[in-house]
């Protein structure tokens, strides 16, 4: 026999590639420029492996790999340029960082030899966004790549989610070395699996039998456990009632009788009645943010909380726990439903909780979603909810998927479409990133072409990644905007309205002195060869909603809609259920 032939020397920019394929990445989101231009050769070079997509600003790429990542539950990944194209991934890290979004971005980097003299197109990416991610490498060596790689895709996807940015200098691209593509991975100090104890769980049980007014809040941390049908599960053998956060949305069937739908500054107002006066707290996968809480120390203060998380930073950092639980939500819940099975006695009968859902059907039906519908002007509500109505009559909600931008449509959205399966949500919540709806929806549609991808934006989000109706239109991604276009900033002046005297300060979008809508969002899709229609009577509104969801490529429906509507109801920041704004 002849000797073994020799391994073959590559390049770092095919070494970081072949990572990404065999880590099975299928999808990147990538912006070419002077220094990663050999990452951009090389995925030329796998082109029949890996789908390669080119967006038209880095941050619309970012959020694009945030929705194929929400979307799927797997790593999204996007590359940029040094510099600028760096930069541009601030946002959408700081976005994954507090939504827990699973994303890996690679950045170009000046050589190893001119770091630190400001050269062109330098920024010491790492240190800007070194607060804002997960983990973060600045590679020091070609044979560093494959150790970096497979470490990033492990603490991007273990333990709680979020970014990792890896920067690689364009020397390293470049250098050829024999790769080690399977290395050893050490991280000592990185120990992300956690689980509750039987003890933990059987104390979980002792409180719920104790418990007259119980509650489940139920966050983000359930859909990325993969855990909505053991949430369910749970919440049907106990008979507890479930509220849900905006990123809990889908987690729990929103059509179900135990479903209070969301909860917080602009939840229904039977969830934060039932949130006020529970007895008991089961807090699951959820970070107490202030948008759920308003006043801390106010916030479900009439009872016991419980609190399952897999990130110890969150265990009693917003709100002090009775039953602290640092562990995996998915795993906690399969071993309560399991725990059930094993002795039914561990829970009470369902008709202990009679009275309290008694109480709750009461609020149910004296305070439900409300609007004040009108025959002269399409409403965003109802606009909102006609969509939904037409999707589930269609028997399509579970292959529907809506993302949002942010502001008054992101929080009517919310309310209005009920989300029946986890991964068809995604929306900027802790950041709240205007723009992130269009993109997000390109990311998922890349991930699922035969789903149909609607993102709900209002006019300022849409104008922040407008350029991306390119990217849908050569890319093939049949994206549908519903645009709900009052001409200004809705949530901003909102704001103005209630605590401002309504004095308006730079919300208004629109120009004044013309008659017509401006800017002209129809025309502008068709300028990327996008289809696109107006519609302003409320009795064209359904055959027009029929239209944009049956065109086969990208569409724009520009819905205009009255700017004077509120977002209800509302408990203004930093106040209490008692404070609620009802109209």
């Amino acid at each position: 026999m002849g000797d073994l032939m020799p391994a073959k020397a590559v390049s770092g920019a095919d070494i970081l590639i072949q990572c990404l394929v065999n880590q099975g990445v299928d999808t990147v989101f990538a912006y070419p420029g002077g220094a990663s231009m050999p990452i951009h050769q090389a995925l030329t070079r796998f082109q029949d492996k890996l789908r390669t997509i080119l967006p038209r600003h880095e941050q619309g790429g970012g959020f694009m790999a945030e929705g194929y990542a929400r979307s799927t539950g797997r790593v999204g990944v996007c590359i940029a340029t040094s510099g600028p194209g760096a930069t541009n991934f601030v946002t959408c890290l700081a976005d994954a960082k507090m939504d827990s979004i699973p994303i890996i971005a690679i950045t170009g980097q000046v050589g190893t030899h001119v770091i630190g003299t400001d050269a062109f197109q330098e920024t010491p990416i790492v240190e800007v966004s070194r607060p804002i991610t997960k983990h973060h490498y600045l590679v020091q060596r070609t044979e560093d790549i494959p150790r970096v790689m497979k470490e990033a895709f492990h603490i991007a996807t273990s333990g709680r989610p979020g970014p990792v940015i890896v920067d690689l200098p364009k020397d390293l691209q470049n250098r050829t070395i024999v790769p080690e593509y399977d290395p050893p991975m050490n991280l000592p100090g990185y120990a992300p699996d956690r689980r509750a104890t039987r003890d933990q769980l059987e104390q979980i049980f002792a409180m719920v039998r104790q418990s007259k007014r119980p509650i489940l809040y139920a966050g983000g941390g359930i859909i990325s456990a993969n855990a909505a049908p053991h949430l369910r599960a749970f919440a049907e053998k106990t008979g507890i009632p479930v509220a849900l956060t905006v990123h809990g949305l889908g987690a729990f069937p929103g059509e179900h009788y135990l479903c209070l739908q969301m909860l917080g500054m602009h939840g229904t107002i039977y969830a934060n009645y039932a949130i006020n006066e529970a007895d008991l707290l089961l807090a699951f996968g959820v970070r107490f943010d202030d948008r759920v809480t308003g006043k801390v120390s106010e916030f479900a203060k009439h009872g016991k909380i419980v609190h399952i998380d897999i990130d110890p930073s969150e265990i009693n950092k917003i709100k002090t726990a009775h039953l602290p639980i640092c562990g995996d939500v998915g795993q906690a819940l399969r071993d309560l439903n399991g725990m059930i099975d094993e002795n039914p006695k561990r829970i009470p009968q369902v008709s202990q909780f009679s009275g309290w859902m008694e109480q709750i059907e009461k609020w149910r039906d004296e305070e439900p979603l409300k609007f004040a519908d009108r025959d002269d002007a399409i409403m965003p509500q109802h606009a909102i909810s006609r969509l939904w109505e037409i999707v589930r009559d269609r028997g399509a909600l579970s292959e529907t998927i809506v993302t949002t931008g942010v502001g008054q449509h992101q929080m009517w959205a919310a309310q209005y479409w009920h989300f029946e399966s986890p991964r068809t949500w995604f929306t900027s919540g802790g950041l709240g990133s205007m723009g992130f709806g269009l993109p997000a929806a390109l990311g998922a549609q890349a991930a699922h072409p035969l789903k149909t991808c609607i993102d709900i934006d209002g006019d300022g989000s849409f104008l922040m990644n407008i350029q991306e109706l390119a990217t849908a239109y050569t890319e093939k991604l049949p994206v549908k905007v519903l645009l709900l276009n009052n001409q200004h900033l809705g949530m901003v002046m909102q704001w103005e309205d209630r605590f401002y005297e309504s004095n308006r300060a730079h919300t208004y979008l629109g120009a004044g002195f013309e008659h017509e809508p401006y800017p002209d969002f129809v025309t502008i899709a068709k300028g990327f060869k996008c289809a696109g229609d107006n519609v302003q009577r409320k009795e064209d509104l359904d055959d027009a909603l029929k239209e944009m969801l049956d065109s086969k490529g990208p569409y724009v429906l520009n819905v205009l809609t009255p700017y004077q509507e509120h977002v209800l109801p509302m408990i203004p920041g930093g106040m209490t259920v008692k404070d609620i704004i009802k109209a």
